[in-house]
């Protein structure tokens, strides 16, 4: 297990190293994220391939899981990456320009812990895939529903905004329609939603304790979308550029967690 975690976080620093080198070459730094979602689904796909010591876990269950986080990696990187063609993101553009003469080191530093926090997802993972046990468990059975439902909302919301981005009529607004109107933030929900699956899947406390780990992934990608790299620079930004519009919908609408109930128009 030791060998195929260096060697999975050896190949998400490398790949981090050269996002940053691209961004420097090519002026965009969309390229980063689809970098990160794809090099992140590959390092978790060799996780939970590899063989580690003391968990006889069946190739049908590391398989399994290693095809659902290949399918998370390789829709969001391909999403992003035609996100990515359209300019610079704002976000990574304000965070270079707040830096000045040492955007290039701290950049790759900033890549480099994205790295680590990719690390960390993968061997979630992992955890998941090497759980003891010859036969389908609830736990497996939930979690890969719980991801797959995850996957398909994700996506769902992608498919929403860009529809609503691509209509001349709403320049100007705030996309307030399908899932949007639950949740300011639907697609990063299900992105931590996908999270939870991957904990549910390796929760089994007496049988393979080391599974408990795989709660930090939730917790980190909850952390990252909510305080620091997902929900603030993206708000900050909307409310600078369409500032009653998004007043407007900040009142009306949960952040982060969906509100399931439709909520009644007032007489």
């Amino acid at each position: 297990m030791s060998v195929a975690v260096l060697a999975a976080a050896a190949f998400l620093a490398l790949a981090m190293a050269g996002a940053a080198e691209l961004r420097w070459r090519t002026g965009r730094s969309g390229f980063i994220d689809a970098i990160w979602s794809l090099s992140t689904a590959l390092a978790a796909a060799g996780l939970a391939l590899s063989s580690w010591p003391g968990a006889p876990s069946p190739f049908w269950r590391r398989a399994g899981a290693a095809a659902l986080v290949l399918v998370w990696g390789l829709r969001l990187a391909r999403h992003l990456a035609r996100r990515a063609s359209e300019g610079d993101d704002p976000r990574y553009a304000a965070m270079i320009a707040a830096w000045g003469a040492r955007a290039r080191p701290n950049l790759l530093g900033f890549l480099e812990a994205q790295a680590a926090a990719g690390l960390a997802l993968a061997a979630s993972v992992g955890l998941a895939a090497h759980a003891p046990g010859a036969n389908l468990r609830w736990q497996d059975a939930l979690g890969a529903g719980l991801f797959v439902a995850a996957l398909v909302g994700e996506a769902a919301a992608d498919r929403q905004l860009a529809r609503f981005r691509a209509d001349p009529v709403n320049a100007g607004r705030v996309c307030d329609v399908g899932l949007w109107s639950r949740s300011r933030h639907p697609n990063y929900f299900c992105e931590w939603l996908a999270w939870v699956a991957v904990a549910v899947a390796a929760f089994a406390p007496l049988a393979w304790p080391p599974g408990l780990l795989a709660m930090a992934a939730p917790a980190l990608m909850y952390h990252l979308l909510v305080n620091v790299s997902g929900v603030p620079p993206l708000e900050e930004r909307m409310a600078r550029t369409r500032p009653r519009a998004f007043a407007e919908y900040v009142a009306r609408t949960p952040k982060f967690f969906p509100r399931l109930a439709r909520r009644r128009a007032r007489p």
